[in-house]
């Protein structure tokens, strides 16, 4: 598919300036610190981070406790998450097509790493996340709300990129959550004064 070999690109081609840019994303986003402290307190069990580009958060659950591993689609992005936390794992892979046994995981945080997925591949990631997921474990999807697709061009550093950006609203990707098997408990809306607002969706894998 044309979106996942450019998107493997792109975040190749910025991995060492989206690194810098994300190295302190916790400290400057305090909300987005505490919904991702709640999500590694209410799973019990090993937690895939789909998309975890450097590994920044990733390292952030490990260091609460939690057994937390990574894929993402960029190899650059997963060397540079292998260097900077050797004491994790870290595998290069799809979230829609996931390289992970049934009901193997506790948890699935997909940490605005949805935002590339064009919308009729939305289901086929979800349902591979509830695939992976145990019965009543938690999935956590961070996403750019609004509506609309834009092309991005250039990015972290300046450099040349080639992915489209879906903006998304709330109740379009909870329904989605829902028909993929899950049970929507908690919707975060951060930072709503921001021409784009974040957010993050909080669901339960129904067995």
């Amino acid at each position: 598919m044309t979106w996942l070999a450019d998107t493997a690109t792109s975040y190749d081609t910025v991995a060492e300036s989206y690194a810098e840019f994300v190295s302190d994303a916790l400290d400057r986003q305090p909300y987005l610190k505490a919904a991702l402290t709640l999500f590694a307190a209410q799973v019990d069990g090993p937690v895939l981070d789909a998309g975890c580009g450097p590994g920044h958060f990733t390292a952030y659950l490990a260091s609460l406790g939690v057994d937390a591993a990574g894929i993402d689609l960029s190899p650059g992005m997963v060397g540079l998450a292998r260097r900077a936390h050797p004491e994790l794992r870290f595998e290069v892979g799809s979230m829609t097509d996931l390289a992970l046994p049934d009901a193997s995981v506790a948890g699935v945080l997909a940490s605005w790493s949805l935002i590339h997925v064009p919308d009729e591949a939305v289901p086929v990631a979800l349902e591979q996340f509830h695939r992976v997921l145990r019965p009543g474990g938690l999935l956590a999807v961070g996403y750019h709300v609004g509506a609309g697709t834009r092309l991005k061009t250039q990015g972290y550093g300046g450099h040349p990129m080639k992915v489209n950006v879906h903006l998304r609203q709330p109740w379009w990707l909870a329904r989605r959550v829902r028909d993929a098997g899950f049970r929507v408990e908690a919707e975060w809306l951060l930072d709503p004064e921001a021409e784009v607002s974040q957010a993050i969706l909080f669901a339960r894998s129904q067995g």
